[in-house]
């Protein structure tokens, strides 16, 4: 228990605060909400999201709502959240102390509501129905593919597979998302919803396009206790053909931001006759800290490539 508090009371703001109403809304409905069949009837009927016209209309805070709750009462149901909370916690940490608090909840907020907006209008316009849908799936993958996109470099380690660009992961899951047509009260198009409004997200932050700042209100303002992330790799060239295509549409790497000076046979090794001066570990930490207020204030966008870098690099060590 003391590790899990440890472990708990590290993590970001805005990732403690969507985390916890994910998990404690779970745990209710798996001991006591959902075994209450008027109780489970009332939250399946006002807070999942029915994309019918007739039931959203006069209740449109579904569009919210069921990004926060899952519902499924068997081992099917525990896998949906396990899941939803693990990529949330991998790829969401990092992104909040690169960003800021205020980001990745305007973020997971912006792809859920895409996400179903998206199912809104399949299940209005190409076919007709309405299904019960709810989780935070869409918002999970609006915020990978954002991710993926702010930083096309982004690499995360898979069991049995090694490690893999996260832009192809994204790509991966929605193509098997699509093949298998998931089941169990989730929505495939909720899921390209959320990861069509991530990206169209990152890109109009990129481009100076402010959706964010509204969500500094639930922050005070304020930019969190933040530690400089460990990044799991980079990659220092573009690659050619059709992966490069592909990654060019999600973003390029720029000198300064995304890549580390390569190694030279012209790099020297520093011996005690040719001492270098190295800046001490405290001003690294508070150029860092600097810049990451400068973030929190202006957005990543501001910093100069000399900024980017310095801040890349602390994430490497």
């Amino acid at each position: 228990m003391n590790t899990f508090q440890s472990w708990y009371g590290m993590q970001p703001r805005a990732l403690r605060a969507l985390w916890t109403i994910n998990v404690v809304f779970y745990v209710a409905w798996l001991l006591v909400l959902g075994r209450i069949p008027v109780v489970a009837a009332f939250v399946l009927d006002h807070f999942a999201l029915h994309p019918a016209l007739s039931d959203l209309l006069y209740e449109p805070w579904q569009l919210l709502t069921y990004n926060f709750i899952h519902l499924g009462l068997d081992f099917g149901g525990f896998l949906h959240i396990l899941f939803n909370m693990l990529w949330l916690v991998w790829i969401g940490r990092e992104f909040e102390e690169m960003q800021g608090s205020h980001r990745l909840l305007a973020l997971y907020l912006i792809s859920g509501i895409g996400g179903g907006l998206l199912s809104v209008f399949f299940y209005n316009v190409v076919s007709p129905g309405n299904p019960i849908i709810h989780g935070a799936s869409a918002a999970v993958f609006g915020v990978m593919t954002a991710v993926a996109t702010f930083y096309p470099y982004q690499s995360i380690g898979l069991l049995f597979i090694g490690t893999v660009r996260l832009v192809y992961v994204v790509i991966g899951l929605l193509v098997i998302d699509i093949l298998f047509r998931m089941g169990g009260g989730t929505a495939v198009t909720a899921h390209i919803g959320g990861a069509l409004f991530g990206f169209l997200f990152a890109k109009a932050e990129k481009g100076g396009i402010d959706l964010s700042s509204w969500a500094r209100i639930f922050f005070g303002h304020r930019r969190s206790r933040h530690v400089v992330p460990r990044r799991t790799s980079a990659v220092r060239q573009q690659p050619a053909g059709i992966f490069g295509k592909v990654e060019g549409w999600f973003g390029s790497t720029k000198t300064g931001e995304a890549e580390r000076p390569a190694r030279t046979s012209s790099t020297r090794v520093h011996t005690e006759a040719e001492p270098t001066l190295r800046p001490s570990r405290d001003s690294v930490q508070i150029e860092v800290d600097r810049i990451l207020d400068k973030i929190s204030a202006s957005g990543y966008e501001s910093l100069s490539d000399e900024e980017k870098r310095v801040l890349y690099e602390a994430s490497r060590r």
